[in-house]
């Protein structure tokens, strides 16, 4: 953790784009989920995009490189829905450790062979951790407020689970993202927290929130500081938000973290809001020019892409900042 913290003392640092809108690009059909291993699989597998670490290995390591050529730091393994729950979709669940696994030490191969061409610049991988397609905190039944569709302690088992595999894998980071029920972030940390001191491993831990509509609050109804509030008991190396929103959408609420938090803070908007197809339009210079005032308002320390966003996008960022010092925080 010390050489990460070092580096971002001195600039900052540049996350990936998204996973998802580079796959859709290979145009993957069900026999290309599927692979020769899971041909006669008794479910639909096409989107499940976690699957193609084991199907299709070499596209996501394909992926991985093209966002560090565009100057990523950090890549995200391909584990966003990689936990027993979300792969209950899929009857996968007895794939988990495999699926997280493998596509830590694909991102961990392509990380390294960048850091030994250029060693002045390491890269990073950083283990995806979703929120799942459950929450703890809302009932799924407008008839029935106080029914749960799952309990806590079974996300504490699901993200133990896949937070075991992502450390056996080699990943340098964990990343809990796309935070929409803090109640679910708390079940990971916990998670995270009780292996880490099973492990006697001291692993930086990132978190990032989504801040669904003009609101202002998490799904789960939180404001910006009251997410905060929630997470202060955990010693985060960054907290921040992503998905969603486009960039200057999600800008004022970075700003009230920036102000209110003495962790580092990172950023991974959406390219824009999606058009009436779910596509997202925003060109890779519009989003530059979105982000700049980040930087001239000192707010972030990590910052990259989410939905929407590929290399170019990536590579627009990278280049702009780096012209600007990183937000400086109160240790």
């Amino acid at each position: 953790m010390s050489n990460l913290k070092s580096i971002l003392e001195d600039r900052i640092l540049i996350l990936d784009g998204a996973m998802g809108t580079m796959l859709q690009n290979y145009a993957f059909e069900e026999k290309d989920f599927r692979g020769k291993r899971f041909a006669d699989f008794p479910v639909s597998l096409q989107g499940n995009n976690d699957l193609l670490s084991l199907t299709q290995p070499q596209a996501i390591k394909e992926i991985h490189a093209k966002y560090f050529e565009a100057g990523a730091d950090i890549v995200e393994t391909n584990t966003f829905s990689s936990t027993s729950i979300a792969m209950a979709d899929y009857q996968m669940e007895n794939l988990v450790y495999e699926l997280n696994y493998e596509s830590a030490k694909l991102a961990k191969e392509v990380a390294e062979l960048f850091t030994a061409k250029e060693t002045q610049k390491p890269r990073f991988v950083a283990g995806s951790i979703g929120p799942t397609n459950k929450t703890a905190s809302l009932s799924p039944d407008v008839n029935d407020p106080g029914f749960r569709a799952i309990t806590f302690d079974r996300l504490v088992e699901a993200y133990s689970e896949q937070t075991e595999a992502l450390l056996d894998g080699g990943v340098d980071i964990l990343l809990v993202e796309t935070i929409f029920d803090t109640l679910n972030a708390k079940a990971a940390l916990f998670a995270i927290e009780a292996v880490k001191e099973s492990r006697k491993l001291d692993i930086p831990v990132m978190v990032s929130g989504t801040i669904t509509d003009a609101s202002g609050r998490t799904l789960s109804g939180q404001t910006a500081e009251a997410f905060l509030i929630s997470l202060s008991h955990v010693d985060l190396l960054s907290v921040g938000f992503n998905c969603a929103l486009g960039a200057d959408q999600l800008m004022p609420y970075v700003e009230r973290l920036s102000r209110n938090k003495d962790a580092y803070i990172s950023v991974h908007p959406n390219a824009g809001l999606p058009n009436a197809f779910g596509a997202y339009d925003q060109t890779p210079e519009t989003m530059k020019d979105m982000i700049r005032p980040y930087f001239e308002k000192n707010l972030v320390n990590i910052i990259g892409g989410c939905c929407g966003t590929g290399p170019e996008h990536i590579r627009q960022i990278a280049e702009l900042t780096s012209t600007f010092s990183p937000r400086k925080h109160v240790v």
